[in-house]
C-alpha cells in the first residue's frame, strides 16, 4: 500500500475520532484558546493567522478575537490548488463571505504575512506533526514563509482526541512548532 492509500485511510480514522471529540468537548474549545493566547503572549504584536473553522475544527475565533487585541490578525485563503495559501487581514467585526473549501474569507482583501500561523488538523501526533486533509496547502504554505523567514511558528490547534500515534508522515509534511489542546500545550 502506498504512503497515499496510508495517508487516505488515516484521514478516515481521523475525521471520526475528531467528530467524536467535537461532540463531546465542543465547550473546551475555549479552555485551548486561553492556552494558545498565553502560549502566544510572549509574542503580542506579531502578525498571527488563524482559520475560519469548518467541519468539526476546533474554533479559533475566541483567541483570534483577544489576538486582535494585542496585535494583526489573518485568516488563510485559498487562491488555487497545489498553492501555498495568501492570508488577509481579519478583525472580529469584518465583513466575511464565503471562500473556497466552504471557509469565510474577509470580504474585502487586505494581504498581510504572518509570523505565526495556527494551524487546523485533523491529527497529530507528538513528534510535531499534523495530517491534514490531503491538499498541501499549510505545508507548501509553511515550507514559503520558512524560506524567507526562519522564525516563522506554526502552531496546530485541535482537541487532546485528536491525537494518533500512528499515521504517515512524508518529508514534504511540515512540522509544527507547537500543538494546543484544551488540556496542554507541547512545543517542538
Amino acid at each position: 500500500m502506498s504512503v497515499v492509500d496510508l495517508k487516505a485511510l488515516a484521514r478516515d480514522v481521523a475525521r471520526d475520532r475528531r467528530a467524536k471529540a467535537h461532540a463531546a468537548h465542543a465547550q473546551l474549545a475555549h479552555q485551548a484558546c486561553q492556552l494558545l493566547v498565553g502560549f502566544l503572549t510572549p509574542h503580542a504584536g506579531k502578525i498571527t493567522a488563524g482559520y475560519m473553522p469548518i467541519q468539526t475544527e476546533i474554533d479559533p475565533l475566541p483567541a483570534m478575537t483577544m489576538l486582535a487585541t494585542r496585535g494583526p490578525v489573518c485568516v488563510p485563503v485559498v487562491e488555487r490548488k497545489a498553492a501555498p495559501l495568501r492570508f488577509d487581514l481579519w478583525t472580529p467585526d469584518c465583513k466575511m463571505m464565503r471562500g473556497s473549501y466552504g471557509a469565510n474569507v474577509p470580504a474585502r482583501s487586505d494581504p498581510v504575512v504572518p509570523q505565526i500561523i495556527i494551524v487546523p488538523l485533523l491529527a497529530f501526533n507528538r513528534d510535531g506533526h499534523r495530517l491534514g486533509y490531503g491538499g498541501g496547502f499549510y505545508d507548501r504554505t509553511s515550507a514559503q514563509l520558512r524560506d524567507t523567514n526562519s522564525a516563522v511558528m506554526a502552531i496546530g490547534l485541535a482537541y487532546s482526541g485528536q491525537e494518533m500515534r500512528d499515521f504517515p508522515v512524508s518529508p514534504l509534511d511540515a512540522p509544527l512548532d507547537a500543538i494546543v489542546t484544551e488540556t496542554e500545550v507541547m512545543t517542538f
